[in-house]
C-alpha cells in the first residue's frame, strides 16, 4: 500500500465522517433551532415543513458513508471490490457538491464542505493507481 493510497483512504474516511455529521443534522436534529439556523431556515414552521426532505437527504448522506466504510472493510480483507465502493461513495459526494454549487454561489461554502474531502480522496487514490 503506497503513501498516496493511504492518504486517499484518509480523505475518503474524513469525507465519511463529515457526511455522518450531516446525517445527524438533517435526519436527527433538523427541528432544533441550532440546526435549522445552520441551513439558513428562518423559522421552526419552515423547518417543520422541510423536515421530510431533510430527513431523506440525511439518510442519503448516511448511505454514501456506509458505502465508503464497507469499501474500506473489504479492502482491509484484501477484496479489491472495496475500491469500487469507495469511488462510488466519494464520487457521489463530489457530484452532489457540484449540483449544490450549481444552485447558486451562496451555496459555495456548503458545497466545499461536502465535496473537497471526497475529491481529494479520489485524486490521491487515482494517483496511487498510476
Amino acid at each position: 500500500m503506497t503513501a498516496l493510497f493511504v492518504i486517499g483512504l484518509v480523505f475518503a474516511g474524513l469525507a465519511a465522517v463529515v457526511h455522518v455529521y450531516i446525517f445527524t443534522l438533517e435526519s436527527l436534529n433538523w427541528t432544533k433551532p441550532r440546526t435549522w439556523k445552520i441551513f439558513g431556515i428562518a423559522s421552526q414552521a419552515d423547518a417543520d415543513t422541510l423536515r421530510p426532505m431533510a430527513y431523506n437527504q440525511g439518510f442519503y448522506n448516511l448511505f454514501l458513508t456506509i458505502g465508503i466504510v464497507v469499501g474500506m472493510l473489504l479492502l482491509a480483507s484484501s477484496r479489491p471490490a472495496g475500491l469500487a465502493l469507495i469511488f462510488m461513495g466519494t464520487g457521489s459526494m463530489v457530484l452532489a457538491a457540484l449540483v449544490l454549487i450549481s444552485t447558486g454561489r451562496a451555496n459555495a461554502r456548503s458545497a466545499a464542505i461536502q465535496g473537497v474531502l471526497p475529491l481529494l480522496g479520489i485524486v490521491f487514490l487515482l494517483l496511487s493507481l498510476l
